[in-house]
């Protein structure tokens, strides 16, 4: 069985977070599944980003071509972390709330296809086949180690 890769590890937590945010923003009201899915997408959001920019960005950013993807993305991060607050803070009651948690989705499924179609690409011709690996091991252990220590 050959090794996974960073680009599949980051792949699987992806297809996590477009499932989660496709069914959240079916919900409606203050619902205990409404609250139950964006607690999941909080978690999930939350520690594929610690341990994306970690292992994905981290090492990137040590090489001068992958400087100005890795601050993008990381920018990109940063505004999904605004979004998810802003939903925290907002009730979920309101019709102002389900407008957010789209505006959310929209944020994700954007940094998610740039991710997958340019970053990718270009840190693929960056980083070693080795590098690939170990950073997918080290990634899916901070990553679970995270999932594990989010509350609940």
């Amino acid at each position: 069985m050959s090794q996974q890769n960073i680009f599949e590890a980051l792949r699987e937590s992806h297809e996590r977070q477009r499932d989660l945010y496709r069914q959240l923003v079916k919900t409606s009201g203050d619902t205990p599944e409404r609250q139950e899915l964006f607690a999941q997408l909080k978690a999930e959001l939350a520690a594929h980003e610690l341990a994306e920019d970690r292992h994905f960005y981290a090492p990137l950013m040590q090489l001068d071509a992958g400087m100005d993807l890795s601050r993008h993305a990381l920018s990109e991060h940063h505004q999904i972390d605004e979004l998810v607050e802003s939903l925290e803070e907002a009730d979920p009651a309101t019709p102002a709330w389900l407008p957010l948690a789209k505006k959310l989705a929209d944020k994700v499924e954007h940094h998610l296809q740039e991710e997958e179609h340019r970053f990718f690409q270009m840190a693929g011709k960056l980083l070693t086949e080795k590098q690939k690996t170990a950073l997918a091991r080290d990634y899916r252990a901070d990553f679970e180690e995270a999932k594990t220590a989010a509350p609940a």
